[in-house]
């Protein structure tokens, strides 16, 4: 086996051997959990840096095992898979940081970063898949690695939370296998293509096309919270912090969101999309849930409930990317699966920040806490100015090209009108949080605050969401930047319409 066959498994068992062996550790082992941990999180994050450069060069790296005749498990680099890998491992890598302080003094740690371990397991492998086959393995590898999760607290709420989330995730997991068993069966084997598959198979029954999309459609949408398939989203939030990050950007919403990109470009192709009549009804249906989930965030007072129905809405910015056929628009979405994954996990770490702490879980009860905790709420602003659209953050991006795109397509009409009243909505439920944090003076704690002798709170807390907002603030500023996400989404818009 040569390297480049080589190195996708690599990658995949820099999380998975890792994780295997964390479960074996016992509770007090906590230094050779730690060590463990970050030599995964390193190892991976050196072997997907080899990666991006070998496959902009054009060079292939793919493992391949015939399972049965015709059924092949397909591990793919391609530049679509190697921007989620490199977001997710990135990531990754200061979550564990973040989980590491987080939960320094709770209970089943070792169990906890297992599954940890074994989500950007699934998570890497649902990115490099080189099939549909693939993809369904680990897509439904993936909601059985972060159920332990959600539900790690074992309290009433997270059990039932758990179960929510486990009811819509498998059920969409089987619509998505449905629809790809039914595929499989009228196109043969579903190696993912740039530009698509389908459209150069002769003789395919298009009205069947038109449902099994639906089907793949359906199946994704739940992980990826499209309207009305989102509600275990905010059920999900008495999950710890560093597990709502996870959900939010690195894994189970990104992967849904991925898969939606994944169809409509190299399953069925965005041309064949469209003259299948494809892609009106899922852009129309990420636009209402765009406006819907900024509608819901208004009212919800929980920190963390807010920020779900906002990745409720965010997310759906990468669904709407995707139906509108177009280069730019194409930009625009895709590139926001990086924009959105960084802002996002800036705010859950804040969030959580504010929880450990000062045990503040409100956005009523945020009054003055930027001048206790500085750092940490700097970071929030940041994220949440990127969010709203603000220039330099990188979110401005993703929502220009968007609206560029939809200029180009013929579809400013209705585009531009959604992105803008979702700038205002988002304006509208993220300024007042900022308000209070900065200008309301400070009411009494909820809790008792924790005081560290060397900031607002651990290190290992307060550096990650500094991190990745100075990262979400500097792709903003140098997005012409070589080997930038939004250079290397242009060179994947390249290679989809090149045909």
């Amino acid at each position: 086996m040569s390297f480049n066959e080589l190195l996708p498994l690599l990658i995949l068992c820099s999380s998975l051997i890792p994780g295997l062996i964390i479960f074996g550790l016992s509770e007090d082992q906590h230094r050779l959990r730690t060590g463990l941990n970050m030599v995964g999180a390193l190892t991976k994050l050196l072997l997907v840096v080899g990666l991006i450069w070998g496959v902009y060069q054009e060079q292939v790296f793919e493992t391949r095992w015939t399972l049965a005749p015709g059924l092949d498990f397909v591990l793919h680099a391609d530049a679509l898979s190697v921007l989620f890998v490199s977001l997710s491992t990135l990531l990754w890598l200061v979550t564990t940081v973040y989980a590491i302080g987080y939960l320094e003094h709770s209970p089943d740690r070792s169990r906890f970063f297992g599954f940890f371990s074994l989500c950007v397991t699934a998570t890497v492998g649902l990115a490099m898949a080189g099939n549909l086959f693939t993809f369904v393995v680990f897509y439904e590898a993936l909601t059985l690695a972060t159920y332990p999760l959600v539900a790690h607290k074992g309290t009433p709420e997270a059990i039932r939370g758990a179960r929510i989330y486990l009811g819509y995730t498998l059920a969409g997991g089987l619509s998505l296998l449905v629809g790809a068993v039914w595929l499989r069966t009228l196109a043969g084997p579903l190696e993912f293509a740039e530009g698509g598959i389908l459209g150069d198979i002769p003789g395919l029954d298009r009205d069947s096309l038109r449902w099994i999309f639906l089907l793949l459609i359906t199946g994704l949408g739940v992980k990826a919270a499209l309207f009305p398939l989102h509600g275990w989203l905010p059920r999900a939030m008495v999950a710890p912090a560093p597990v709502s990050a996870l959900l939010h950007a690195v894994a189970v919403v990104k992967a849904g969101a991925f898969g939606i990109v994944r169809v409509v470009y190299d399953v069925y192709g965005v041309e064949f999309s469209a003259d299948l009549g494809l892609l009106l009804p899922l852009g129309l249906l990420a636009a209402f849930t765009i406006l819907y989930g900024s509608v819901r965030a208004l009212s919800q007072d929980h920190l963390k409930k807010r920020l779900a129905y906002s990745t409720v809405s965010q997310v759906s910015y990468i669904a709407l990317g995707a139906s509108i056929l177009g280069p730019l628009a194409t930009i625009g979405g895709v590139v926001h699966l990086v924009h959105q994954g960084i802002m996002k996990i800036t705010l859950f770490f804040a969030a959580g920040n504010y929880a450990e702490t000062l045990g503040v879980h409100r956005v009523s009860e945020m009054n003055g806490i930027g001048r206790r905790m500085p750092a940490t709420t700097l970071a929030f602003s940041v994220a949440a100015l990127g969010m709203i659209g603000l220039p330099p953050v990188a979110g401005f991006i993703s929502k220009w090209y968007l609206g560029l795109g939809a200029l180009e397509a013929d579809q400013g009409g209705w585009v531009i009108p959604v992105l803008l009243a979702s700038s205002v909505l988002n304006a509208a439920y993220f300024l007042p949080i900022l308000y209070r944090a900065w200008f309301v003076p400070s009411d009494p704690w909820p809790t008792q605050a924790h005081q560290h002798a060397r900031g607002e709170t651990l290190p290992t807390l307060q550096w990650p969401p500094v991190v990745t907002a100075s990262l979400a603030l500097l792709i903003g500023i140098l997005a012409a930047a070589p080997f930038s996400p939004l250079e290397w989404v242009e060179l994947i818009a390249l290679r989809e319409y090149r045909r």
